[in-house]
């Protein structure tokens, strides 16, 4: 197991492949216990494999002194095991499109603590690092579902009013969680501090702001806090919530990954399902290709991470970077995969691009109707990237990627992946050219209906609106497609699902229609893709050597 002790004998990691750590990390601890510098919310894969990676690489430089603190507000589990269990060491795995794997023992964080009112200890040294000056940044990566104070009604969630009325000492949400911290920082003295969120969707700082914003101001009208906390928060200059855009596959734990490292002579692989159901292991297996672009707004300072590869630039820049990504060139592709992967009976993203139908579908989106509205950033070429995306990254079969985890949350996604393009299509009047981006949307309305292309039933991946929205397509039935009738409009008018009503561009009914084919019987999700794959590829193709340089178009 991955301890200190074990950490004695780096020989024996070298002589299984692994890079290791060329710092002192005793030296390192201890200055991080006294003076943190960097604090991080969500002890997932991807926090291990990105962040914590790039502060080894400052730290295996001597450009920086201190570590990482991890904090999880949700699974007491993870930290106590995975973490504290292993003297918060991880491995990570970089699986090459080549077949080659890079292995490297990850010491850069040096603290990890569960954030909860059950545990009073950790609560209390969270509040105690967020009090201390030499705080820089807190980073978050929660996911899309984190941010979210709403029910599926459209109100305030239960959770959410309950820590509203509590107040600050009772926070159980994320969100009021990390208000409390900062009421914490401001009652010591307010020293500035940057809250970067670094997950993966649009504008995350300005909704970070945002939703800690609506805890915080109904506090004050509570009597809780006063102006003056309001005003700390909302000042750039003492509380910044800087814009980023984060780039790294990183799927869960996989068990032939574990294999190869047993067999390379590393012995500590068992992959756990904690009793809240994350998914995770004492490795990380990701893929090599990776970015981290971040607005410079640090009002208390930052780590060098420029020196690690980071990208630091103005907001603009960061905001067509990210609107590159999780609009047009990656994430949308992503999500038309694993809606049409798990109505397939796919296992695996790497096999759904040899798929003559699915690759249609992907290019389409990306390159047919996804390129034409993108603003180049200038620090990466969307065409290169979406080139490297389609024909490098998702293709790469040493990527244990599966639709079925990608289809989870997917309520949180689409208005982001598929409803800003529709907005730049409906702006323009030519929301009629779409075809592959309401197809996309329609191929999750099927498959709420949590039957496969055979009629088979499957398991919906987790999804906080699943049994809300199941209620909707309930009475479609397969075989039938006039039942669709105008069961979707629930759905496909949603404004918080899709960031606007799918009606009002003229999509709403075309979807409709859509799924009536989907549903016509056996057979008809293959049937219905083919259809539409092969009578636009040939248009897709000859869009796909071209893509849109100028600042005319913008995923906002």
């Amino acid at each position: 197991m991955l301890t200190t002790e074990t950490m004695q004998n780096l020989a024996a990691f070298e002589s299984a492949g692994i890079t290791v750590p060329h710092f002192d990390r005793a030296a390192v601890t201890r200055a991080t216990t006294a003076n943190p510098a960097w604090i991080h919310f969500g002890g997932g894969n991807l926090f291990r494999c990105l962040h914590a990676s790039l502060q080894q690489r400052l730290l295996n430089a001597g450009e920086s002194e201190t570590g990482i603190v991890v904090v999880d507000t949700y699974d007491d589990e993870l930290i106590e095991t995975i973490y504290q269990g292993r003297d918060n060491l991880s491995l990570t795995v970089v699986m090459k499109a080549n077949g080659d794997i890079e292995k490297e023992l990850i010491a850069s964080i040096t603290e990890s603590q569960y954030l909860a009112e059950s545990n009073p200890a950790g609560t209390a040294r969270v509040r105690a690092i967020f009090a201390n000056p030499s705080l820089q940044l807190a980073t978050v990566t929660i996911t899309e579902k984190g941010y979210n104070l709403k029910g599926p009604d459209g109100e305030l969630s239960g959770l959410v009013l309950g820590d509203i009325e509590a107040g600050p000492d009772h926070a159980r949400h994320t969100m009021a969680h990390l208000a409390s911290l900062l009421l914490e920082r401001h009652r010591a003295g307010a020293t500035p501090i940057a809250m970067v969120s670094t997950d993966n969707f649009s504008h995350n700082g300005e909704k970070l702001r945002d939703a800690i914003l609506v805890v915080a101001r109904a506090w004050k009208d509570r009597g809780f806090v006063d102006d003056g906390y309001l005003g700390y928060l909302t000042d750039p200059a003492k509380v910044a919530f800087p814009w980023s855009m984060i780039d790294r596959i990183t799927p869960g734990p996989s068990a032939s990954v574990a294999g190869e490292l047993q067999a390379a002579g590393f012995g500590d692989t068992e992959i756990l399902v904690t009793q809240k159901h994350t998914t995770t292991a004492p490795f990380v297996n990701t893929e090599e290709v990776n970015y981290l672009v971040v607005e410079d707004t640090f009002p208390n300072g930052r780590p060098p991470l420029e020196k690690a590869g980071v990208y630091f630039t103005d907001r603009d820049t960061v905001n067509k970077v990210e609107r590159m990504k999780v609009c047009t060139c990656l994430n949308p592709l992503h999500t038309a995969m694993a809606i049409y992967g798990c109505l397939l009976g796919f296992t695996s993203i790497a096999d759904e691009t040899a798929d003559a139908d699915i690759s249609a579908l992907i290019t389409g989106i990306g390159y047919r109707e996804g390129l034409p509205v993108v603003t180049n950033p200038g620090i990466i070429d969307p065409k290169s990237f979406l080139d490297q995306v389609v024909g490098e990254r998702l293709p790469n079969k040493r990527i244990p990627d599966t639709p079925q985890r990608i289809a989870s949350d997917t309520s949180q996604k689409v208005g982001i992946r598929f409803g800003e393009t529709i907005k730049l299509y409906r702006n323009t009047g030519a929301a009629d050219d779409l075809t592959f981006i309401p197809l996309a949307i329609a191929g999750w309305c099927r498959y709420l209906l949590a039957l496969d292309d055979g009629g088979e039933p499957f398991e919906l991946s987790p999804d906080p609106m699943n049994e809300h929205l199941r209620r909707y397509v309930s009475d479609i039935r397969l075989g039938d497609p006039a039942s669709v009738g105008r069961r979707l409009h629930p759905i496909l008018s949603n404004r918080d699902i899709f960031g606007l009503n799918l009606y009002d561009t003229g999509l709403g009914a075309r979807i409709e229609g859509y799924v009536e084919e989907l549903v016509a019987g056996p057979g008809a999700v293959r049937s219905t893709l083919h259809k539409y794959a092969s009578t636009t590829s040939n248009s897709t193709t000859s869009n796909s050597t071209t893509s849109n340089t100028e600042e005319t178009a913008s995923c906002k």
